[in-house]
């Protein structure tokens, strides 16, 4: 019945099992053997102890037993089995008790095994199996050389108290809810699983089913550690969002940078800058390092809010701005925080977020030392180790680009402030009268006006008052402001009391033009004249300004409404008008710029009518507190420029006339 079978086939009687029967697979698979023979002579290898063993436990046992078996009789006889499985059974012969021998070859199976376990080892960290009932074995070693314990055994939890705190739910949701395989029947999950140097690193599972479709079935998955490739992939990340920072100051730039950090890197980081600018500084020097940015991750409470957190620098923050050394410092959750690094606002949320690690990493531009970032681990977030510090390091170092960037604008614009104080002189003293200027630049760093104020005498003792402002907020309208002024000085000067506010101007237009001093300006250029009877004559052009400000001694503030005429370097030639006003004893007459009256919320009109009536309600103030308080009418968007004379007030008993 086994001749034409699959199965290689042979069968032993007696107690000395004797080979009674082969078929064509067996001799095929095993070579011949004679008939007839006991076992221990039929199969005379070297290698064949272990068959003859079983067949003896067979025979005097009556229990069949299944065998995993490798050999090869004739090297040279390629069709002969390398690896098979094979059954032996007891049976009934004609000639009594026996056992039956059914082999199958497994060459080609075992083969292929050993193909995919060597390529699996030659692409994977670990392979193993999840099976039906949810219990796991590993097939491919690997576990223990990246966790440093023991292989896990048993169900899934085993592996879920090596991965990061954070990452369980998400794991758990893969594998115990179900989850949803992609188009080439994969399940992929990324996460952190904590290394034998007790840090965290990044690994990826891929697992496919052993059946698809079957409910109940066995997975085959592949973990891979992909730490180096999630940090390069993680820091070309970040280093191109640092360096896409487009903040106009420092707070701002800063606030970007921060954004970066949180929560890619920390849990918490807040920028502190220091208040000198030489680093070293002398022992000596008192030097504060105030907060201008911070950001927590969700979860955390808010950072406190940017008003009045600076501390002084002293002790272990000096030197390690010194240094140049970041460092670590472990906290106990809840608890107290090294004095002396951050300000009290910082330690309190501190111990309120349970923060468990600090690293203080100073801040850097060109060897010049700005600050200093804190960040923050807290809860479940293990301490950051070198290599995350590194990246920090490199992070804000990347920052120092965009920082640059608005450095040279401070630098910028500190050089153009100069230049317009270095020109905003003090008013002059006059008889009858009290003057005062004010000028505010910008509340942006980046931003550099053009606006002055100018008041001088002529050698008649006519007074000249002017304000104007340049188009631009940058060096070149701070360089325009300053010619521009001077020329105006000049071309007054040498008119003498003869020249009439719009023939000067006139000439300053035509000058301006023809050196292009300026694309764009906006003046009034004005004269007033003391009277015998205490009054002033007040007269004057615009060049497209807004108009001056009147507020009478008594009365309410009012603007004079004349027609302005076109601004400077727009349309040299067309004639310019001059204005008049008598200004009466206690009377106070304003100029300023645009700055003051002008926000992007509201128009023009509002503008003036609420500079008309806070300077009504505030006129009795002394000109140095009428100007601060006006200033507070601007949005600090543009600079602002104000120039004030109040006439004397009558003695007491006599009246000005109308």
């Amino acid at each position: 019945m086994f001749d034409g079978a699959v199965p290689a086939a042979a069968v032993f009687t007696g107690p000395d099992n004797r080979l009674l029967y082969t078929n064509n697979a067996f001799t095929r698979l095993f070579g011949s053997r004679q008939e007839g023979l006991p076992a221990r002579e039929a199969f005379f290898d070297t290698d064949a102890y272990r068959f003859l063993s079983v067949l003896e436990s067979v025979r005097s046992t009556g229990r069949a037993r299944q065998v995993i078996g490798r050999r090869r009789t004739d090297p040279d006889a390629g069709e002969q089995a390398q690896h098979f499985v094979y059954t032996c059974t007891p049976v009934t012969t004609v000639e009594g008790p026996g056992v039956l021998a059914l082999a199958m070859d497994t060459t080609t199976e075992s083969a292929d095994g050993r193909r995919y376990e060597a390529l699996v080892k030659a692409i994977a960290h670990m392979v193993w199996v999840k099976h039906a009932d949810g219990t796991i074995e590993e097939t491919v070693p690997g576990w223990e050389q990246l966790t440093g314990t023991s292989r896990p055994s048993g169900r899934l939890d085993s592996v879920y108290l090596h991965v990061h705190p954070r990452d369980r739910k998400g794991l758990k949701a893969d594998w115990e809810g179900g989850a949803t395989p992609d188009a080439s029947g994969v399940i992929q999950s990324d996460y952190r699983l904590r290394a034998a140097d007790g840090t965290f690193r990044h690994v990826t599972t891929r697992a496919v089913p052993v059946d698809p479709g079957e409910p109940e079935t066995d997975w085959i998955a592949a973990t891979v550690d992909v730490e180096d490739s999630w940090n390069r992939q993680l820091r070309d990340r970040l280093l191109v969002k640092v360096a896409s920072a487009s903040g106009e100051s420092l707070p701002e730039a800063f606030a970007e940078v921060v954004q970066v950090i949180v929560p890619e890197l920390a849990d918490y980081c807040v920028i502190l800058l220091l208040s000198y600018d030489d680093w070293p500084p002398p022992d000596h020097a008192e030097v504060t390092a105030r907060r201008v940015a911070a950001a927590s991750r969700p979860g955390l409470p808010a950072p406190p809010a940017l008003r009045g957190q600076s501390l002084p620098v002293t002790g272990e923050l000096r030197d390690l701005l010194i240094r140049h050394v970041p460092r670590t410092f472990p906290l106990a959750p809840a608890g107290p925080v090294p004095p002396g690094l951050v300000p009290a606002v910082t330690e309190r949320w501190l111990t309120v977020a349970k923060a468990t690690s600090m690293t203080l990493i100073p801040l850097t531009v060109d060897d010049i030392a700005l600050g200093y970032a804190v960040t923050v681990t807290s809860g479940d977030t293990p301490t950051p180790g070198t290599s995350e510090v590194s990246l920090l390091r490199e992070v804000l170092h990347q920052a120092q680009r965009p920082i640059r960037k608005v450095l040279d604008l401070q630098q910028a614009r500190r050089i153009a402030l100069g230049l317009q104080r270095a020109h905003l002189t003090e008013p002059p003293s006059v008889p009858g009268a009290t003057l005062a200027a004010r000028y505010q630049p910008a509340g942006s760093d980046s931003e550099i006006g053009g606006d002055w104020y100018d008041a001088f005498t002529l050698p008649d003792d006519t007074l000249v008052l002017d304000i104007g402002d340049v188009a631009g907020h940058d060096l070149t309208a701070a360089t325009a402001m300053t010619q521009m002024r001077s020329m105006l000085r000049a071309l007054a000067y040498a008119g003498g009391p003869d020249a009439t506010p719009a023939e000067t101007l006139a000439r300053l237009d035509e000058t301006a033009e023809g050196l292009a001093t300026a694309a764009f300006a906006t003046a009034v250029h004005a004269t007033l004249h003391r009277r015998v009877d205490g009054t002033w004559r007040f007269t004057w052009s615009n060049a497209g300004h807004p108009p001056p400000l009147v507020i009478p001694a008594n009365g309410d503030a009012h603007h004079l409404d004349a027609q302005a005429d076109l601004p400077l370097c727009v349309l040299p030639g067309p004639g310019r008008t001059n204005h008049t006003h008598v200004l009466h004893p206690g009377d106070t007459l304003l100029l300023y710029t645009d700055g003051l009256v002008e926000t992007p919320s509201s128009s023009l009109d509002t503008g003036l009518s609420r500079l008309a009536t806070e300077a009504t309600l505030c006129r009795d103030q002394p000109l140095p507190d009428l100007l601060r308080v006006l200033q507070g009418l601007s949005d600090q968007r543009d600079d602002t420029a104000m120039i004030a004379l109040r006439i004397a007030p009558a003695p007491a008993g006599n009246s000005s006339p109308e």
